[in-house]
């Protein structure tokens, strides 16, 4: 079978999964696990054949396939089913199979009393399918096509909870603020295809790149800022970003699935591809930088603040995204990709682990958990797995994320002082800078996650009574109660065997998968990935500090008697906006849903004091006339002969009168 039929099934299979999952789910519920899982599982085993099959590189040898899906009317520009596999496509492949399969797993024994576990499966099978789809495709549409579908997915999925308002809220911002980016993003795409004269990716990315080719592009700032619209509301870059912590309404492995291997890497994913398209206006990868930064440095601020473990690590995920697009900024795409794999192995086991640790703990408050004891005894997987992944998230040597982050600061600190052609000096120094900062936040909110989460009750607290436990509301399912809800009536609720081992499946490339580094960079054919020592030491030194000060305030904290918080010594002033997100969303609200609002009131008046009154009024003359007509129609025939009698009268009078 060749690479390119095996390509093509590794989306479909997925697909096919969700199709028969949706059809079987309540005529045959026991075929709702293998349905979720054996697809999913086959497409994974599948592309790491197809990436094996690849061996690496870009360009020549790079494997591309495409057939006519559609004409569109213009010869130039058709609609193709194509395929591009180069080294990095299919690595991202084999991410998004890997965590999809992890978490399909992890659903089974998640979501075992959730009686929508067969439309929940299917739907992520669904997701897992689109992002395969936008991995794999050549063609723009067909690769907005699956950029689309994991809009809904993620509209159904973060919805899941239905029950409760804030699942039903969450999912609506998540599909208007990611279908605001959108828009732009659609034009982007029509205005570069009409520019390049097609649809395909790697043509146009070549026509850019090639040394034989005169091909430029009339307008490259405004198509990469309409295209960057998109990719920040898609990824959660700032100021698109709010929908993301709120999104942590849905179920935990569906957050696993959006953070590490789908939707929001999907953003960033394009940028990498169309990354010629970028690198072609100065002004566009100033933009990004500037995108990047802000969205580091606010999201580290924001996660550093909040109490509740998965708003941590959406806030995480966020600027964990940010060193992404700051890598892409400085035109590195491999140091972007390689942050993108070890992001998702660690991103997803934390995620995972968070699951486990809620459903032991009985509530996802860190502030409650930092008053109860033993949790390490309840989960004693998730607390070594999950000490694995707070340790990757804050780039600690030898750990995955000390190397993939490194390889995006030593990009911009090449960005920076040895610039090369179309790189502005000026993004490599925001990133650099931004990137340092970010790396000190981390280590500081992974340690107080760490701490809150699994240091066990202290002295002080220890007085504290369990019914002043600050436990928020779990949704629960029309078909029974979600795991965290099961976990408030009896906590110390068990992982399942399923679950523990996709832990620790995860744990493994967290671990292990950073000393690969240097034959990643030979794969992508791309620059040396390898840390230099400013940045390593600038880096690491300031992941330690902020760790030490952490530990440094927690210890304070429960010395003297108070909530061992250290984050209102560690934040000051900065505190409160932090936890709150620095109010974006009210000032969003006040900028935007206020006048619409406003505007919908003033239609809603016209509507009805003006349209309905003037229809109203059409209709009252003639119902006037009508009433004096069905007063004139008695029924009595003497009425009507005098009427008649007086009527000719009149007649023979004017008659008369006329004549003389």
């Amino acid at each position: 079978m060749s690479t390119t039929t095996l390509a093509v099934l590794v989306p479909l299979l997925p697909f096919l999964g969700a199709c028969a999952g949706l059809a079987a789910g309540r005529r045959a519920p026991g075929f709702v696990r293998p349905l979720a899982v054996l697809p999913t599982v086959a497409a994974f085993a599948l592309a790491v054949l197809v990436a094996v099959r690849q061996g690496g590189g870009v360009g020549p040898d790079a494997i591309n396939a495409a057939t006519e899906l559609t004409p569109t009317g213009n010869a130039l520009l058709p609609i193709d089913l194509a395929f591009h596999l180069d080294g990095f496509a299919v690595l991202v492949a084999v991410l998004v199979g890997l965590v999809a399969t992890c978490v399909q797993l992890y659903s089974t024994g998640y979501l075992r009393d959730d009686r929508r576990y067969p439309s929940y499966a299917a739907l992520v099978s669904l997701f897992t399918a689109a992002m395969l789809l936008v991995v794999y495709s050549d063609d723009l549409i067909v690769l907005l096509v699956g950029w689309e579908v994991m809009g809904i997915c993620s509209y159904f999925l973060v919805g899941h909870y239905w029950e409760t308002a804030a699942a039903r809220s969450a999912s609506l911002k998540a599909f208007l603020v990611t279908k605001l980016g959108d828009v732009p993003f659609l034009i982007g795409i029509l205005a570069l295809a009409s520019e390049a004269g097609t649809f395909r990716i790697s043509t146009i990315t070549t026509r850019l790149t090639s040394q034989l080719s005169d091909f430029e592009l009339s307008h490259p700032t405004v198509i990469a800022l309409l295209l960057l619209a998109g990719v920040a509301g898609k990824s959660a870059q700032f100021p698109l970003h709010s929908w993301l912590p709120d999104a942590m309404a849905g179920p935990t492995p569906v957050s696993a699935l959006i953070h590490a291997a789908t939707m929001v890497a999907a953003g960033v994913y394009v940028v990498a591809r169309l990354l010629p398209v970028f690198t072609a206006s100065a002004a566009a990868l100033v933009v990004l930088a500037v995108m990047a930064a802000l969205t580091m440095v606010g999201s580290a601020l924001a996660a550093l603040a909040q109490d509740d473990v998965k708003r941590v690590l959406a806030y995480s995920t966020i600027g964990q995204l940010g060193y992404l697009a700051g890598a892409l900024a400085v035109g590195n795409r491999s140091a972007a990709t390689f942050h993108l794999l070890s992001h998702g192995a660690f991103k997803a086991l934390l995620f995972l682990a968070a699951g486990v640790l809620i459903a032991a703990a009985g509530t996802g408050s860190l502030t409650a958990m930092a008053r109860t004891s033993g949790l390490r005894g309840r989960a004693p997987d998730a607390f070594w797995t999950m000490t694995i992944g707070l340790l990757a998230l804050a780039a600690i040597p030898p750990f995955s994320g000390f190397f993939s982050k490194e390889a995006v600061l030593a990009a911009a600190e090449h960005a920076a002082l040895d610039p090369v052609a179309g790189i502005p000096v000026a993004a490599g120094w925001i990133v650099l800078v931004a990137g340092l900062a970010t790396a000190l936040l981390t280590a500081a909110y992974a340690t107080r996650l760490w701490l809150l989460a699994w240091a066990g009750r202290s002295p002080a607290a220890a007085t504290v009574a369990p019914t002043e436990l600050d436990v928020p509301d779990t949704p629960v399912t029309a078909g029974g109660a979600g795991p965290e809800a099961r976990a408030q009536t009896h906590p110390g609720t068990a992982a399942t065997t399923p679950m523990n081992a996709v832990l620790w499946l995860l744990a493994v490339p967290s671990l292990a998968f950073g000393l690969l580094y240097g034959w990643l960079a030979d794969w992508f054919a791309g620059p040396s990935l390898a840390p230099t020592l400013t940045t390593s030491v600038l880096g690491t030194g300031l992941a330690l500090i902020g760790a030490l000060v952490t530990y440094a305030a927690w210890r304070q904290a429960t010395a003297v008697g108070r909530t061992p918080d250290p984050t209102p010594a560690l934040l000051g002033p900065l505190h409160q906006p932090a936890r709150a997100g620095f109010h974006l969303d009210a000032a969003y609200d006040r900028m935007f849903v206020a006048p619409v609002r406003g505007g919908a009131r003033l239609v809603d008046f016209l509507d009805r004091e003006v349209v309905d009154a003037y229809v109203r009024g059409a209709a009252t003359l003639p119902g006037w006339l009508g009433t004096l007509a069905r007063r004139a129609q008695t029924g009595n025939a003497q009425t009507y002969l005098s009427v008649l009698l007086a009527g000719a009268v009149v007649l023979a009078v004017a008659v008369l009168a006329a004549g003389a």
